[in-house]
């Protein structure tokens, strides 16, 4: 009897491991499956703004979500001297200052992608003004980025000069995008579509524009003011208008131009929204050789005739001023229509506010979201302050910047305040910010998003602990033993039960 059990007690271990070993084996080969994307691809996108060009490198795996390709931004750069638009008489001089930058952009992508990787330039409000003003020069300055990029060793898909709807659905597309309110990684880390979640509106200043979108509380109602956007498989719908010469350099000009018309001097002119004690001579065609302010220009210009600009600092006045830059009268008191007699739903939501906002706010000490009540004291302090003090009170000195802060807040308050209808309630809602991680929040990073849909996914490459030879080998081996020892266990109970039986007959059967 002892040696019918020790093989079974052996023939039941053996089945044991061999199921357990076959479980095991099965659950390390599905769940260790490495995903090997096919690699890293790139996308390189030059901003091509009114004040100065920046050039954003982004890269995303090779597998994409519903269509639209995982980015993140990985490098970043200035480049130096002014923007674009204004090389409009000499194009030529735009190779130089791009390929300093475009330099340290190869070194970061690998060489053998430099073929495969995309670049665009989008050229927004700057160029957007100089195609009004002088068509040729336009052309010529984006044909010469075209010859530029021909020698390039990454793939040109062209310069274009985008619209404003486009600049303010792409920042838009950006801020959401950044803030995981199309995409977030569940608990198994794959990227699932958020439940519920709200998408957040977005405010963008520029040198020349300014845009705001957001989606409004029944954008059904709106249909004729919305764009669709598809994005992750889900369709939005998103309000969005650009403000052109409403950017922070473009109203800076209206105001120096409206100050001079107000003056009793064309020589010596006061400007309440400079510094105390601040000076500056300026010619007229700084201020009066842009688009925006033509209809401003007086009878005897003179494009190379010098104004002194003489700083009074009184933020009462300033803000004064800067509210003559606003037509409000255009609406005639309708609700949807807060300035320019441009349609506006009501704004909904929390927005984020980046580029020109972001750095305006953290020159007066501000950064994040704070009350209105906040702001306009900062404002007004800040205002108040001569030339002297003020250069101890900003982190960044820079002549051409610190001089303009005052009128920058002032120009943003009345924006935000009589233009986009935001008050001390919904004031708070605004998150003043410049990038979320290491991505700047700018319309750059959702152009690159939306052009990711047309760029093709590449196929999956499963690679796993096991050959799959081996995998299917071992797996039809210990199948094989679980069965052997299966079917040994029952020889043994039926051969068991046979020599129990056989004494009991026996019995039976015996004469007394």
């Amino acid at each position: 009897r002892m040696l019918t059990r020790t093989p079974s007690v052996v023939a039941q271990v053996f089945l044991l491991l061999s199921i357990v070993l076959v479980i095991a084996i099965a659950v390390i080969q599905i769940n260790q499956q490495q995903v090997l994307s096919p690699g890293l691809k790139y996308g390189i996108v030059l901003d091509a703004g009114s004040s100065r060009t920046t050039v954003y490198v982004y890269e995303w795996p090779a597998e994409k979500e519903n269509n639209t390709g995982v980015v993140s931004q990985t490098f970043k750069c200035n480049v130096k001297g002014p923007g674009i638009s204004s090389y409009g008489s000499s194009p030529g001089a735009l190779a130089k200052p791009l390929d300093d930058c475009l330099n340290k952009v190869k070194e970061r992508i690998p060489v053998h992608l430099h073929k495969n990787t995309s670049v665009y330039l989008g050229a927004t409000a700057g160029m957007r003004l100089l195609r009004l003003q002088n068509e040729s020069a336009a052309n010529e300055v984006l044909a010469s980025i075209q010859s530029y990029f021909r020698a390039q060793p990454f793939e040109f898909r062209g310069a274009q000069i985008i619209t404003g709807p486009e600049e303010g659905v792409y920042g838009w597309i950006t801020a959401n995008y950044l803030m995981g309110n199309f995409l977030e990684r569940n608990l198994w880390r794959t990227w699932v579509h958020p439940y519920r979640k709200e998408t957040m509106g977005a405010l963008d200043l520029g040198g020349a524009s300014t845009q705001i979108s957001f989606i409004p509380e029944d954008p059904e109602e709106h249909l004729n003011s919305t764009l669709q956007v598809k994005l992750y498989g889900y369709n939005y719908n998103v309000y969005t208008h650009s403000y052109q010469c409403y950017g922070r350099d473009e109203a800076e000009k209206r105001l120096l131009a409206l100050l001079l018309q107000k003056s009793n001097s064309s020589a010596n002119v006061d400007n309440p929204c400079y510094p105390q004690n601040y000076n500056t001579a300026l010619t007229m065609k700084d201020f009066f050789g842009s688009l925006c302010t033509q209809s401003l220009r007086p009878a005897n210009y003179y494009p190379n005739q010098l104004v002194n600009f003489h700083g009074t600092g009184d933020p009462g006045l300033c803000q004064e001023m800067v509210s003559l830059l606003f037509n409000l009268t255009a609406c005639r008191d309708r609700e949807d229509c807060p300035f320019n007699g441009i349609h506006q739903p009501k704004v909904k939501g929390n927005f984020v506010a980046f580029s020109g906002f972001y750095y305006t706010i953290n020159a007066l000490n501000l950064s994040g979201q704070f009350s209105l009540d906040d702001f306009n004291s900062s404002m007004w302090f800040f205002c108040s302050q001569s030339w002297a003090q003020l250069q101890f009170m900003l982190p960044k000195f820079e002549e051409i910047y610190a001089r303009s802060y005052c009128f920058s807040a002032n120009f943003i308050y009345y924006l935000l305040v009589h233009g986009y209808n935001f008050n001390a309630e919904t004031w708070p809602q605004i998150h003043f910010q410049k990038e979320v991680g290491n991505s700047s929040i700018a319309w750059s990073l959702g152009y690159m998003l939306s052009l990711t849909n047309m760029i093709p996914a590449e196929g999956k490459l499963i690679q796993l602990p096991l050959k799959p030879s081996l995998f299917a080998g071992l797996l039809i081996f210990l199948t094989a033993t679980a069965l052997l020892c299966l079917l040994f266990l029952v020889y043994l109970c039926v051969v068991s039960h046979q020599r129990k039986d056989v004494p009991r007959v026996e019995h039976v059967f015996i004469p007394e």
